[in-house]
């Protein structure tokens, strides 16, 4: 079983790198959604030093942009409060066009993997009026869903294509291609792969729109993996039925033989303190018991305050399920 750590400031230095796989990682998810591998250079050079410290030959999966949709750069962090108003694009937080033009009052829109919720109230020119319904503090660059609607889109983005020409490189071992909506964007990605001379990277596909469950067997024959991507998969329904989707798709996956692995808050409150909460660990263990391959941390290892005790909360929960 490979046991994610997604790289990040959190766990940027060789010593906290080694730490992690002493604890049991075997594997690392780089995220570029905000960046590029050759910005991430420093980073990657720290994390190989460490698996060579620690004998390891660890996986490198590179985590693409795809269609996946974002708020622009803020000058600072905008603080958006319940009851309050938003301006989206024009004259205020800059969105991608799409979302002007597809939005209609009445839409909720989810920001930062629905920590934040807006209602459209109208549109104008090139803006939407929004009311806040769930208010927090907005950063640059976050995620951006409006709730039961696609938006079309490319599957690679240019600095995706600029990221998969320099796989090879950097050490990557697979491309995890965020956003799949059918075989298509799996073909598209294995074509950017073929021009770049790397047919031999593995594409893993992340399940989490509306889009890729209705064409699930398609991306299942298509990819190497399947990444049961939780959040934005839960925003995509109501979220008390992110459960039993999940197990749905582990199902489809074993009895069509294909590796899958599960991300998104595993061990969320992990971020903030030292101990995960029983629900945490039982939700590990029950990964694992429906055939899981892999585990991944995200914001746990990559900005959260206990890195290291998260693998090894992961680690061990994961081997007492195996045994």
């Amino acid at each position: 079983m490979d046991l994610y750590a997604t790289l990040g400031s959190a766990c940027a230095d060789r010593e906290t790198l080694s730490a992690l796989f002493r604890e049991g990682m075997t594997a690392a998810r780089l995220n570029l959604s905000h960046t590029s591998l050759r910005g991430c250079a420093p980073l990657l050079d720290a994390f190989f030093a460490a698996a060579s410290d620690a004998g390891v030959r660890p996986r490198l999966v590179i985590d693409l942009q795809g269609p996946e949709l974002r708020v622009g750069t803020l000058a600072r962090p905008l603080a958006l409060p319940a009851g309050g108003s938003a301006v989206l694009g024009a004259d205020g937080i800059p969105v991608p066009r799409s979302v002007i033009e597809t939005a209609e009052p009445g839409d909720r829109i989810s920001l930062d993997d629905s920590a934040l919720l807006l209602e459209v109230i109208s549109r104008e020119n090139a803006s939407l009026r929004c009311r806040v319904s769930r208010g927090g503090t907005l950063q640059s660059r976050k995620s951006l869903a409006i709730l039961g609607r696609e938006i079309g889109s490319p599957a690679l983005t240019d600095e995706d294509r600029a990221n998969l020409r320099d796989a090879s490189g950097f050490g990557a071992t697979d491309v995890l291609q965020p956003f799949v909506r059918g075989a298509d964007d799996v073909r598209a990605v294995r074509e950017a792969l073929g021009e770049a001379g790397l047919p031999h990277i593995r594409v893993m596909a992340k399940i989490e729109n509306r889009r890729g469950l209705d064409r699930l067997d398609e991306i299942i024959a298509a990819a190497d993996e399947i990444c049961i991507a939780r959040g934005d998969l839960g925003n995509a329904m109501p979220l008390w039925e992110l459960p039993r989707r999940q197990k749905e798709i582990a199902r489809r996956c074993r009895e069509a033989g294909k590796p899958f692995c599960v991300a998104t808050q595993l061990l969320w409150s992990m971020h903030e303190r030292a101990v995960p909460t029983r629900a945490e660990v039982l939700d590990i263990y029950n990964c694992v018991l429906d055939g899981a391959s892999g585990l991944m941390l995200t914001g746990e290892t990559a900005v959260g305050k206990y890195p290291v005790e998260a693998m090894r909360y992961l680690a061990q929960t994961a081997r007492t399920a195996q045994s």
